[in-house]
């Protein structure tokens, strides 16, 4: 069990969005590296980077931004955004990022996922947002027709290293973790799932924690850790505590 904290990226700041809307933003830093920082200071031992608009964009656009985080710190990074193709992929392993997400392109292009993550083990992460069970694409412009279990299915045996489930009609309202979905999904794979959007108090760390959730990778807090909601210290102490007894 992993506790990520998120850093979303939009025009080189640090932000959370309401629901994927990129009209709704909060800018909560104006230095992601410093951010970065912050957060491994904490203790968190992995970092979750999503580049907003180069999702939106369909290629990187926020380079500049995770250069200097990867730059900054030394705990690894796992990025999404804008990642549609091999060579980008390629670029940013080379650069430094220990892992990287590939949403849209593994509804549309399955074969770059396969690609990838047998030219790079361990390395290669889907990204599947949902609304109304439903995947949705483009930076959640656009919702597609298939289920996150039918792309999921896709590649249960390709060499992905995770499967990341984001609710998007919880996502940065903190409204607690759709654990219900997420753990159904991990139920039906072997890839091993983290789960992403809504995470709002300690709450929802200790129902991660609780046994029928046994199977989830991790989880993602957003906007909880940066009002305030979730104590990183107390949230960290209970992950650790599980990891021990196991």
């Amino acid at each position: 069990m992993i506790l990520f904290p998120a850093i979303d990226l939009k025009n080189g700041q640090c932000v959370r969005l309401e629901q994927g809307d990129m009209a709704r933003a909060t800018v909560f830093n104006l230095d992601p590296a410093a951010q970065a920082k912050s957060f491994a200071a904490q203790g968190f031992e992995y970092l979750h980077v999503v580049d907003l608009d180069g999702a939106f964009a369909g290629r990187p656009m926020n380079a500049q931004a995770v250069e200097a985080m990867l730059k900054a710190v030394t705990v690894p990074l796992q990025l999404g955004g804008g990642i549609r193709d091999l060579s980008t992929v390629e670029a940013w392993l080379e650069k430094g990022v220990a892992r990287v997400i590939i949403g849209t392109a593994a509804v549309r292009d399955p074969e770059l996922v396969k690609t990838a993550a047998k030219k790079f083990p361990g390395r290669v992460a889907v990204g599947l947002d949902t609304r109304d069970g439903k995947v949705a694409v483009e930076g959640w412009a656009e919702t597609s027709e298939v289920s996150a279990l039918d792309i999921a299915q896709r590649f249960q045996d390709a060499g992905v290293a995770a499967i990341i489930f984001t609710d998007i009609a919880r996502d940065g309202l903190l409204k607690g973790l759709n654990l219900d979905a997420t753990i159904a999904l991990a139920e039906r794979i072997s890839i091993p799932v983290i789960a992403s959007g809504g995470l709002a108090s300690i709450k929802d760390i200790r129902a991660m924690l609780a046994p029928r959730a046994r199977k989830l990778a991790g989880a993602i807090a957003g906007r909880a850790l940066y009002d305030g909601r979730l104590d990183a210290g107390a949230a960290l102490a209970l992950v650790r505590r599980a990891r021990a007894v196991v």
